[in-house]
């Protein structure tokens, strides 16, 4: 009875351990894995952004400069646009 007892201390503990530790890495190798897929899908996100961003600054800086240039005109020209019959 004894000998089994150490057969299985000697043997299946080590063992159980070992699958207990290969499992865990594989855990931790996965969770790496979904760590970098995550952090590059935020990265192209973010770069997504700041062109978008660039792209509606672009268009406001237009947008500032039709203003300035013209001033009033402008107000003037809209009315114009509006009174205009569709074709």
């Amino acid at each position: 009875m004894e000998a089994i007892v150490i057969l299985i201390i000697v043997v299946g503990l080590p063992v159980t351990l070992g699958i207990g530790y290969a499992a865990y890495e594989r855990h931790l190798k996965f969770k790496e894995r979904q760590f970098k897929a995550i952090t590059n899908e935020t990265a192209e996100k973010a770069a997504q952004y700041a062109a978008q961003t660039e792209r509606l600054e672009a268009r406001v800086r237009v947008l500032e400069r039709i203003v300035t240039d013209k001033g009033i005109d402008v107000a003037d020209e809209i009315e114009k646009l509006r009174d205009a019959p569709l074709n």
